[in-house]
C-alpha cells in the first residue's frame, strides 16, 4: 500500500484530528486516504479534507500488516546515540520528516537513577508553532519511544518555545527533502 491510496477502514478507529488534537472516532466504512506512513503512525484525509492520525494499532483498519516498531536491541548499552536514533523514529504527523532532523529536539540528558536502578532521560523540544494541538501527541510519542530503550525507568519531555522554531533549525538533509535547502542554518545549535 502507498502513500495517495484510498482505502476504506475495515472497523472503528480512533484517530487525532490534524492540527487541533482532538480525539475523534472514524467509523468502519469510512474512505480515507493515506498520506503518511512512519514511525508505526498513519496520517490520512478523509473525504471531506480532514486530517487525522492514526497509531500503529489501526494498521489492520487500513489493510496493512501490523506495524513492529523500531526497538533497540535489548543488549544495547544505553548512550547518547541510542537516544538520538530513538528520537529520530518520532515523525511530526504533518510533514514527512522525523522531529529530530526537523530541529524540534533542542536537547536531551541522561541521568542515573540509583535509587530507582535505571536512567532517567530529559529532553527539551519545541513544536513548529506555540499553539499546536499536536504537542501532546509528540510528546506522548517520545516518552513511549525512549521508554524502550535499555536501563531507562523514567522520561520526561518539556515542550519549550525559546528559541522559537524556524526553518533554519531543520537538518541539511531535512531541507533538502522538503525543498527548503536555500534556507540558512540557524545560529542556535541542535541537535544532530
Amino acid at each position: 500500500m502507498a502513500t495517495g491510496e484510498l482505502v476504506t477502514l475495515k472497523r472503528d478507529c480512533e484517530a487525532i484530528e490534524i492540527p487541533s488534537g482532538v480525539r475523534a472516532h472514524l467509523p468502519a466504512g469510512t474512505s480515507v486516504r493515506i498520506l503518511q506512513l512512519l514511525g508505526g503512525q498513519y496520517t490520512v484525509s478523509s473525504n471531506s479534507g480532514a486530517r487525522y492520525r492514526l497509531d500503529s494499532h489501526a494498521a489492520g483498519a487500513l489493510g496493512l500488516p501490523e506495524a513492529t516498531a523500531d526497538q533497540p536491541s535489548p543488549s544495547a548499552a544505553l548512550s547518547d546515540e541510542l537516544v538520538r536514533e530513538q528520537l529520530r523514529t518520532v515523525f511530526d504527523p504533518e510533514i514527512p520528516v522525523n522531529i529530530v532532523d526537523l530541529g524540534l529536539v533542542y536537547g536531551f540528558s541522561i541521568s542515573p537513577m540509583p535509587e530507582a536502578g535505571g536512567n532517567l532521560v530529559e529532553v527539551k523540544m519545541t513544536m513548529t508553532a506555540p499553539g499546536c494541538g499536536m504537542s501532546h501527541v509528540l510528546k506522548s510519542d517520545v516518552e513511549r519511544q525512549l521508554s524502550h530503550l535499555p536501563d531507562v525507568k523514567q522520561v520526561r519531555v518539556e515542550i519549550v518555545f525559546d528559541p522559537p522554531w524556524h526553518p533554519g533549525l531543520m537538518s541539511d538533509a531535512a531541507k533538502l527533502q522538503l525543498g527548503l535547502d536555500d534556507i540558512p542554518p540557524s545560529p542556535f545549535p541542535i541537535l544532530s
